[in-house]
């Protein structure tokens, strides 16, 4: 039985793009070898990474003075790098959001580096909403501000820009990288890593103005410092060959199968749109979490009235074919996500099968109510 992936990560990759990789883990036509045994130092993968930045570049609309650089670490390695190269030994301190499980991740260890401002917290509402502009106050002077974009597990995205222009704009867009086009030509420094919306995992895309660099301290360890790897263009040390291959196909398949980003960000909403749309009127038996103003578009995150409830949906669903629905292991509950390579096919279904299943529970709990009524 093929089965609809909705896991929060890693998460679903085009039909096309698996084809392509699956035929290169025998063989790479034009080398004659697998991609698992290519040298990362040949000519072929010099252009496999160069062509993966151009692609990148073309359809983020990147200005000449980023850089693109293709890392290993993850989001986890970034919470350090960049309070290391931006906020040590600086005066002022770094302002960041607590908005979810993420950016909760990042603060300490940016607070290894100096001193942090955390403008505005969610855990007292229970990460079920986002900040509104009223509620934050962005200091003229900080190091940088830093956020998360979209909080995977607790299906939060803000659908504007925060902070001041004049203060280097740091975003974590891990979870909604490529799904939807963006002015990167506000931001300081964009990072996210590949498992969600551009391939397996195993790298990370950095993507940083010039004057990021003219900030980083001399007393940084070499693979810490983004200037080596800009100077060897994401080959300072051995790269995830095959996790950067796939990304080029994924790449690819937004350029040349979906029309780029524009188009990419349309389907994403119909997706979104319409599993909200059973959410909302299911009469609270799918309950949302997150708040309608700030529901995110990749993670739609929601619980059913009780716990048992959830366990026979996840299991019913499983046994159906979806897989990955599982809430993340802080909050429980449910999480469908819907990152670019899902199809509207399979969302479909997933709505299907949420209508049917909510039918035969209520059904069931209608046949109990009967029988107790004529037990009396």
């Amino acid at each position: 039985m093929n089965q609809y992936n909705f896991s929060a990560g890693p998460g679903a990759l085009p039909e096309s793009v698996l084809d392509a990789a699956q035929a290169a883990v025998r063989e790479i036509p034009e080398v004659g070898l697998s991609i698992l045994g290519i040298s990362h130092r040949s000519d072929w993968f010099r252009q496999v990474v160069d062509e993966t930045e151009d692609n990148i570049r073309q359809l983020l609309k990147i200005p000449k003075d980023y850089h693109v650089l293709f890392l290993q670490g993850g989001s986890s390695l970034q919470f350090s790098m960049i309070p290391m190269t931006l906020l040590r030994g600086r005066q002022y301190p770094a302002e960041y959001l607590r908005t979810g499980y993420w950016s909760s991740k990042s603060i300490p260890e940016a607070c290894r580096e100096g001193r942090v401002n955390v403008l505005w917290d969610g855990e007292p509402q229970g990460f079920t909403r986002l900040p509104h502009d009223e509620e934050l106050s962005f200091g003229k002077d900080a190091s940088y501000f830093h956020y998360v974009s979209n909080e995977t597990v607790e299906g939060l995205q803000f659908q504007r820009i925060l902070g001041r222009d004049d203060v280097p704009r740091i975003c974590d867009m891990s979870s909604d990288f490529l799904s939807r086009p963006i002015d990167l030509k506000r931001f300081a420094l964009i990072y996210a890593h590949a498992q969600k919306n551009l391939g397996p995992a195993g790298v990370t895309v950095v993507m940083l103005r010039d004057d990021v660099l003219q900030l980083a301290p001399d007393d940084l360890h070499t693979i810490l410092d983004y200037r080596p790897h800009v100077v060897k263009r994401s080959i300072y040390n051995t790269p995830p060959v095959f996790a950067i291959y796939v990304a080029l196909l994924v790449t690819r398949w937004l350029q040349d199968e979906i029309g780029g980003l524009t188009t990419m960000e349309a389907i994403n909403t119909a997706k979104a749109t319409l599993l909200y749309q059973l959410l909302d009127e299911s009469d609270g038996f799918y309950q949302q979490r997150a708040s309608i103003e700030d529901r995110s578009m990749m993670n739609v995150v929601f619980n059913l009235p009780t716990r048992a409830l959830e366990d026979r949906f996840l299991e019913t669903a499983a046994h159906a074919g979806f897989s990955g629905l599982s809430g993340h292991r802080t909050i429980g509950g449910v999480r469908a996500s819907l990152y670019n390579a899902v199809t509207m096919d399979a969302v479909e279904a997933l709505c299907n099968f949420m209508s049917d299943f909510q039918r035969r529970e209520m059904s069931v709990k209608q046949r109990r109510h009967s029988l107790s009524i004529f037990s009396r």
